[in-house]
């Protein structure tokens, strides 16, 4: 036979027996009695049969084995079924307090491991509202019978423990059960839009066992007695898994590393807003209709978010975060969290109030926090900043011309790439608050100045490099040119910066660091521009020593020279930006008056005879024309006079010219009233230059002078001072 044939015979062997035991209700004291003897048979058949199984077919032994185990373990349940029975006083089943019949317990306890596999299959099958009844009935069962047991003799744990034994299969049933519920709680928010109906059935189970638990405790408060496994606190226990799911839900949105991906900050945050602005607002429109109104769920599970995004806000504010990731940090806990993105939503309104929220993190840690970015920023700015001046350090070395902006003008990319990091800096600043926007705005413009600088420095390296070798490098002009643009371009984009980054109220703080920086930047053009003329100047000083000499004056074309290529330095110079191109023009303009000059103070010529003299003069008034011309086109659009500068020439010219020497003193007095700057040695050298002056003469001019009051014009920019006159050696004095 089967086994299944075999269990069944065992059962039907053991029922016949035992109704054998028991034909009166006497005999109902005996069943200790018998329950022993049958317990001694079960040893004395197992003993023979280890000795039969040495000649017997060992599936024979087996056969006999399992028959015997199986009809003494029916018996042995029997009879504690008969001793539970012997347990309960009859006066029981007339108490009106309890519904149940001597029949039902009968029933209930003859079928008990019948129920127990019912119940099993159940659970297995999902049918848990069904299981759960089918187990309620059971630990009603077992519960009564052990508070009567109770009252009789509470001090009897032999008993007692006869029942707990009986029903132990119960407590097993009823761990399978919370299993399968914790197992649908866990998944509640997938459940409740798949299959509403199971998570509604696991709810009202709770709500059963969480009704049973406050009787039992009422009854414990009454009697002292309680059942095993009471209260179960499922509610209780419930809460304590969808906080642990929330928190897992929370934890498990970190799919990547630093090391895998530099934006896994980035994509966790996203992950988590997407994730719990989606579960909340399946909380509120469906999770909520399956709970009863006490369970008040959908701000329960608000907490629980609430509560599991603190806590990993604050594990990711602890870990070494660069200056990018904190900002990622900060903008969400500080904007993201409340914004309509998420908490702010409008469909989570009214029962999410975004001004009721505690912070996710300390004001203490944030500022741990502001102040690390601020720290690492720093650092990273000056890097960034020194980086970009030695990319733009090597482009000056090309031999290839600069890049022009839409309106012809030399450029670099330095300005760009340093305002385009500041921009990016204050963009992500501003999307914390107003305050690190603020902090973030000085510290680049701090940086700026220092940065500024450096710059400075570089570029009169730069300069001195090219002196070195004129030939290298090959574009020398055009990155200079670069350079003194630049330095407009930083001023305007400072300008632009401030304006839409700084408030007005806070303009103050900054006006001594703007000062500083277009004062730096002033210094930088100006010396730029002063090398270029350096460059031009270099390029003109053997036609400058053609000047004021014999070949001068019989017919030298050096002034043409001088003009020509003065302009063709300034095709290039077009290309500056227009308050540099004045000033490079006026300066151009004033060093080739100065340069002239210089070569009249030099003496290298001392006219022989009136004739020479007017030639000369003429010639000087001729070349201070063509100066004139030149440099009035050169400054065409820019509405400066340039007329004076060469006036002075002329000046001198007809201090030169002048044909009668008693007129002399008037003409060089009228020369001094005008330039007042013009000295002694200045005024002897000229002299000396006419040819025709004693020196009693020149001393007596000179000392003259001294005493008589001068009338400069007031716009006059004096030059003289930067003239030198040379002394005459011994040699020449001796001759």
């Amino acid at each position: 036979p089967t086994m299944e044939e075999t269990d069944r015979e065992a059962v039907a062997t053991a029922v016949q027996r035992v109704a054998g035991m028991l034909q009166r209700p006497d005999q109902l004291d005996k069943v200790e009695q018998y329950r022993r003897r049958e317990a001694r048979k079960k040893a004395s058949v197992e003993a023979r049969l280890k000795v039969q199984s040495f000649d017997k077919p060992e599936y024979l032994c087996c056969s006999i084995n399992v028959l015997t185990n199986v009809l003494f373990c029916c018996l042995f349940h029997l009879l504690i079924i008969l001793e539970c029975f012997k347990i309960i006083p009859s006066k029981l089943f007339q108490n009106n307090s309890y519904s149940c019949s001597p029949s039902f317990f009968q029933v209930l306890l003859l079928s008990f491991p019948e129920i127990v596999r019912e119940t099993h299959d159940l659970i297995e099958r999902g049918e848990l509202l069904h299981a759960h009844r089918k187990l309620m009935d059971l630990e009603f069962s077992r519960d009564n019978l052990m508070y009567e047991q109770y009252r009789m003799d509470s001090k009897n744990t032999h008993d007692m423990n006869l029942i707990h034994t009986y029903f132990g299969d119960m407590q097993k049933l009823s761990e399978e059960l919370a299993k399968q519920l914790w197992m649908v709680v866990q998944r509640s928010l997938v459940t409740v839009r798949r299959d509403p109906t199971l998570l509604v059935s696991v709810v009202r189970i709770i709500e059963r066992e969480e009704k049973i638990d406050r009787r039992m405790l009422d009854r414990k408060k009454q009697t002292g007695f309680i059942p095993p496994g009471r209260p179960k606190k499922w509610k209780e226990k419930m809460f304590n898994i969808l906080e642990r799911t929330v928190s897992t839900r929370i934890e498990g949105t970190q799919a990547d590393t630093r090391e895998s991906d530099k934006m896994w900050l980035v994509r966790h945050l996203e992950i988590i807003r997407k994730y719990v602005l989606d579960d909340l607002l399946v909380a509120k429109t469906l999770l909520d209709q399956c709970f009863p109104p006490h369970y008040d769920i959908f701000n329960r599970l608000l907490n629980m978010y609430h509560q599991a995004l603190a806590t990993r806000m604050q594990e990711l504010a602890a870990e070494d975060l660069e200056a990018n990731e904190i900002v990622s940090l900060l903008t969400w806990v500080l904007n993201t969290y409340n914004s309509a993105e998420m908490m702010g939503n409008s469909e989570l309104s009214p029962e999410v109030d975004v001004n009721s929220l505690d912070p996710l993190i300390s004001q203490d840690v944030v500022d741990q926090l502001l102040s690390k970015y601020m720290s690492t920023l720093t650092s990273n700015i000056i890097g960034w900043l020194r980086k970009a001046l030695e990319t733009d350090k090597k482009d000056w070395i090309k031999e290839t011309e600069p890049e022009a902006d839409q309106d012809g003008y030399y450029q670099t990319t330095l300005p760009a790439i340093v305002f385009q990091m500041f921009e990016q800096n204050l963009q992500v600043a501003a999307q914390i608050n107003e305050d690190l926007k603020t902090k973030v705005l000085i510290l680049c413009l701090q940086q700026m100045n220092s940065f500024l600088t450096r710059y400075k420095d570089e570029a009169q390296l730069y300069k001195e490099d090219h002196l070195k070798n004129r030939q290298y490098p090959q574009c020398y002009v055009q990155y200079m040119i670069a350079v003194i643009n630049n330095c407009q371009t930083f001023k305007e984009s400072i300008i632009s910066l401030k304006r839409k980054y700084l408030k007005s109220e806070m303009e103050d703080t900054l006006s001594i660091s703007h000062a500083n920086m277009d004062a730096t930047l002033d210094i930088i053009a100006k010396e730029g521009c002063s090398s270029l003329l350096d460059e031009v100047f270099m390029d003109l000083e053997p036609h400058l020593n053609e000047l004021m000499t014999k070949k001068w004056l019989m017919g030298s074309n050096a002034v043409g020279t001088i003009c020509v290529t003065v302009e063709d330095y300034f095709n290039d110079f077009a290309k500056i930006k227009k308050p540099y191109k004045k000033t490079m023009t006026l300066e151009a303009h004033r060093r080739v008056v100065v340069e002239y000059i210089r070569a009249i103070m030099l003496k290298r010529i001392s006219f022989k005879n009136a004739e020479e003299r007017k030639e000369g003069a003429e010639r000087m008034i001729k070349e201070a024309e063509q100066f004139r011309f030149l440099f009035k086109k050169l400054a065409a659009g820019s509405g400066e006079d340039t007329e004076g500068l060469c006036d002075i020439i002329e000046a001198i010219a007809e201090v030169i010219k002048l044909t009668d020497p008693s007129l002399l003193y008037l003409e060089v007095s009228t020369l001094v009233s005008k330039y007042p700057d013009i000295r002694d040695d200045h005024i002897a050298a000229l002299l000396t230059v006419r040819g025709d002056a004693s020196r009693d003469m020149k001393q007596t001019i000179i000392e003259t002078l001294d005493q008589g009051p001068s009338q400069p014009n007031p716009n006059y920019v004096p030059i003289f001072k930067e003239i030198t006159v040379p002394t005459l050696t011994v040699p020449k004095l001796l001759k």
